[in-house]
């Protein structure tokens, strides 16, 4: 199904431009034939009116793969939403494409991350993933050379005065801008994991004006 028609707002132009290219919508038959069962089972109304927005509006998104989490969801699809005592509710954003010991989900407030009795928001928004992977696939184009570091050499990377691109809304994972190369920092497995060795940072180096900026925002 074209996704060309139903490019959700809120998007940077660079993502929508990767949305429309790329992406495209499988059928999904959505959460709302749910809400009574989830109503029986004491799910919050307003809970499960969060569930249906975002399927409303991201609900069988599907995209290319990210470079990490193993290439994130498979597909964009909201799932019945789960309660911490001390944290909140989550709902599940999508279906791993692997294996995976974490899982994809919606946080409280609207960030987009991983559980796996940990939560870890990775991006401040759903938007913020999107625009992520897009971003990536941006710079995998543009740049001369691409190194990845991990672990402690994570840490060593110098990152003073760089700008942070704000358009992924960073948490665990973060992007940056220096005078001729991004970096994408992802923590957010090491975090959700308690695995300090599974920090990975990707420098995108020799990129212009075009391959730093590209379609912007």
């Amino acid at each position: 199904m074209t996704i060309r028609e139903k490019i959700p707002d809120g998007l940077t132009r660079r993502a929508r431009y990767f949305v429309r290219i790329h992406g495209y919508r499988i059928p999904d038959p959505g959460v709302e034939q749910h809400r009574g069962r989830w109503l029986e089972h004491g799910i919050p109304a307003a809970e499960i009116d969060r569930a249906v927005a975002y399927q409303e509006i991201w609900g069988g998104m599907a995209l290319p793969p990210s470079p990490h989490y193993d290439g994130g969801p498979s597909s964009l699809s909201a799932d019945v939403p789960e309660e911490s005592e001390a944290e909140g509710w989550w709902f599940g954003a999508g279906l791993q494409r692997t294996a995976l010991p974490y899982a994809f989900m919606i946080g409280p407030e609207g960030g987009f991350g991983i559980h796996a009795g940990t939560w870890v928001p990775l991006h401040g928004s759903v938007a913020g993933w999107v625009g992520s992977v897009a971003l990536a696939d941006h710079a995998r184009r543009c740049a001369r050379t691409i190194t990845t570091v991990t672990g402690e050499a994570v840490e060593a990377l110098q990152l003073d005065g760089s700008e942070p691109v704000l358009e992924v809304a960073g948490r665990a994972d973060t992007w940056w801008r220096r005078a001729d190369s991004l970096v994408a920092v992802y923590r957010g497995k090491a975090e959700c994991m308690l695995a300090p060795q599974c920090r990975t940072a990707t420098v995108y180096s020799g990129l212009d004006e075009w391959g730093l900026k590209g379609l912007g925002v």
